[in-house]
């Protein structure tokens, strides 16, 4: 039987945590440090911060298996987004990943906010 004490949180306040860690599976959305900069340094600021966070939950970058990047606009930024995405992700260990485009996300400064799971080493 499973019990509440089997979920772990980190970083956790009244509206959400900054992981959560569950069977093994590593639960996360990050969303960047900044609200002025393009989306090419907000994806760095969300991936650095991602890869610091798996890394201290127990895993790493190769273990994603499911991403979902939010963009507030596809068009102009998808490239630019992509081409940090790339760069970052080991070759051969691409998750499944989907993008889409929302009006807006919780900051208006938000150009990108990565949701994920991973699985612990």
């Amino acid at each position: 039987k499973m019990s509440e004490g089997d979920i772990q949180r980190k970083g956790t306040t009244r509206r959400f945590s900054d992981y959560t860690v569950f069977q093994g599976l590593i639960h996360m959305v990050e969303v960047p440090t900044s609200t002025e900069a393009d989306v090419k340094q907000q994806t760095i600021e969300v991936l650095t911060s991602i890869e610091r966070m798996l890394n201290e939950a127990g895993s790493n970058k190769s273990r994603i298996l499911n991403a979902t990047i939010y963009l507030i606009d596809v068009e102009r930024d998808y490239v630019a987004m992509n081409e940090v995405w790339d760069e970052w992700v080991p070759e051969g260990t691409a998750p499944a990943r989907a993008c889409v485009e929302v009006s807006r996300l919780a900051n208006k400064g938000y150009k990108v906010e990565i949701a994920l799971v991973a699985a612990k080493i």
